[in-house]
């Protein structure tokens, strides 16, 4: 069964993404705890697709998400604004101070390097967007009158809180009522998980809105812990990367739940923090597509690199190029999303389909 994308004649957006936008404390070289400076970006799972459909790929796309009124919300919104995602369904609640009622997150991010594995630690227990309950937001404004071709959210949006899970529901019953196609990436996070239920309280949550889903995307990790499709033949550290057991998995993914359309999952090697194999598998009218397998890829900064590889097969469909274009979009823009600092993607769409192509990394003068 294949995508039936509405025209962008009858729609504003191409594309509205529901989740959490945080502002991302960068050590570059360091280390968090050891580090006197930081360098400051804006980053969430689900606003990073919006971005580099915006600012890489020209669609027109738009975040829907919740700041505490004071300067940290105010520099993220001038992140927002530089990314180019409307901004006109954000919402603002009144920060009391201290923010006992409502806050913004914060993530410090280290990149990595060689033995040394990426870290990250948030700091968003109770922030304004957590606390969005169904009826905050008028998706029949969203979907119905404004018209979105495509909506995405994702598994970090739903550990948020006990109502987060309901108003992702909430947006995609509202979407699907008026043909949007609806994506949505696992991302499972562990440190999310851990204190409200772990793996069982991940699969029951993503399990439920998984129902709803057209585009399912997400890595080997994240189908395993938040949706319970194991990887046969593969250790824990995945040190082999064989698409024979990846497919597998998706098959029972798609047995399970066939209004998945399309299933889109990247394929990640880590020989170390700064040497990857990365390479992506897209199924969709019952076959699969391979994109290109980039082995011994160099990492500077691996966040963020899923993100771009979704935001890269959803341009590949919404342009109508089809599942191969897709997933070699989505791979070509992670894979450059990875060579730069930061959450979002600085790539621009010549580069994208120059690596496509198999372009190389001389000097362009």
């Amino acid at each position: 069964m294949s995508l039936q994308i509405k025209s962008k004649d009858e729609c504003k957006w191409d594309l509205v993404a529901l989740g959490e936008v945080m502002l991302r404390l960068d050590p570059g070289d360091g280390r968090i705890h050891t580090t006197r400076n930081f360098q400051v970006w804006e980053g969430g799972g689900e606003y990073n697709v919006a971005r580099g459909l915006k600012r890489c790929f020209g669609m027109n796309t738009a975040v829907v998400t919740v700041f505490a009124d004071n300067q940290v919300g105010r520099l993220v919104q001038d992140f927002i604004y530089q990314g180019g995602v409307d901004q006109s369904h954000v919402r603002w609640v009144k920060y009391d101070g201290v923010g006992r009622e409502a806050r913004n997150g914060l993530n410090f991010t280290e990149r990595g390097f060689g033995a040394r594995g990426a870290v990250g630690c948030s700091d968003r227990g109770h922030t304004a967007v957590s606390q969005l309950k169904p009826g905050d937001i008028d998706w029949e404004r969203i979907f119905g009158h404004e018209g979105a071709r495509w909506f995405h959210c994702g598994g970090i949006f739903a550990a948020l809180s006990e109502t987060t899970p309901l108003v992702a529901k909430e947006a995609m019953e509202a979407a699907k009522r008026h043909g949007t196609i609806i994506s949505y990436d696992l991302n499972y996070r562990e440190s999310l998980w851990k204190g409200i239920g772990g793996h069982d309280k991940a699969r029951e949550v993503n399990r439920s809105l998984a129902t709803l889903v057209d585009v399912m995307i997400g890595n080997e990790e994240d189908f395993t812990a938040a949706l319970g499709f194991a990887v046969e033949g593969v250790d824990e550290n995945l040190s082999e990367l064989d698409p024979t057991n990846f497919k597998k998995m998706i098959e029972r993914a798609v047995a399970e739940y066939p209004n998945f359309k399309v299933v889109g999952t990247t394929l990640r090697n880590a020989r170390t923090a700064s040497i990857n194999d990365w390479g992506a598998i897209c199924y969709a009218n019952g076959k699969f597509h391979e994109a290109t397998l980039r082995e011994n890829l160099e990492i500077y900064d691996r966040v963020g690199g899923g993100d771009s590889f979704a935001s890269g097969l959803i341009y590949g469909f919404l342009t109508g190029q089809g599942a191969q274009r897709a997933v070699e979009y989505g791979a070509a823009h992670g894979a450059l999303a990875m060579t730069t600092p930061g959450d979002t993607s600085m790539a621009t769409l010549a580069e994208v389909e120059k690596v496509m192509k198999g372009g190389g990394a001389r000097v362009a003068r």
